[in-house]
């Protein structure tokens, strides 16, 4: 089981491209951190993000205190991102060291790849890259396992399981669950979502064997 972060402030990136619903994933973070008594701040940095740019959330969890809502350069402790280029290159501004790591193999390709100007790194060799760059990587086709529950635009919920499965975070999964189940309020989007989360969170556990 990965080791739980119990800093006094915990720095989560959610990083993606547009469309991909980073907002939302950190809005399920945030709402459950503060479920559980936290002190949550949430910052939105936004690329060209209508035309599949970076889109990258901050979520900062304290105990507490306030602080602000963007994370310093090298401070993340833990990076959870929809697409493998969004996290390298966000592993390269915020992470360090002891920078934990869960990702979305499925790629999101820029307009120049599908253009056909520019190439897209292989799955492995970005892998290789994040490994230098973080503690701890676990990844898997979250976008695959989204489908299992109903439609890929899901991922971004089947990351957060797979976050919450975890343990990394100190937030307990009823939170997560009680906080997906007010963010929807039509029932058959409310139960796909559910079923992602759960996914995610058994994804994880399978594959980190918690």
């Amino acid at each position: 089981m990965a080791e739980q972060i119990t800093d006094q402030t915990i720095n989560v990136i959610i990083a993606g491209v547009g469309g991909q619903g980073n907002v939302l994933a950190s809005q399920i973070v945030a709402g459950a951190a503060v479920k559980e008594g936290l002190t949550v701040a949430v910052g939105e940095t936004f690329g060209a993000s209508q035309r599949g740019g970076s889109v990258m959330s901050h979520v900062r969890i304290t105990r507490g205190r306030e602080i602000g809502p963007l994370i310093p350069r090298g401070k993340a402790d833990l990076v959870a991102a929809l697409e493998p280029m969004e996290c390298l290159r966000v592993l390269r501004v915020f992470g360090n060291k002891e920078t934990r790591v869960i990702m979305n193999e499925h790629p999101n390709y820029p307009i120049s790849v599908l253009q056909g100007s520019t190439a897209y790194p292989s799955l492995d060799d970005l892998k290789a890259e994040i490994g230098k760059l973080a503690r701890l990587i676990l990844s898997f086709a979250a976008t695959d396992v989204a489908r299992q529950a109903g439609s890929p635009v899901a991922a971004n919920v089947v990351l957060t399981g797979a976050l919450a499965g975890t343990g990394l975070l100190p937030i307990t999964l009823d939170s997560y669950r009680r906080t997906i189940t007010e963010l929807f309020t039509d029932q058959a989007a409310r139960e796909l979502n559910l079923k992602a989360f759960d996914l995610g969170v058994r994804e994880i556990r399978d594959l980190n064997k918690i």
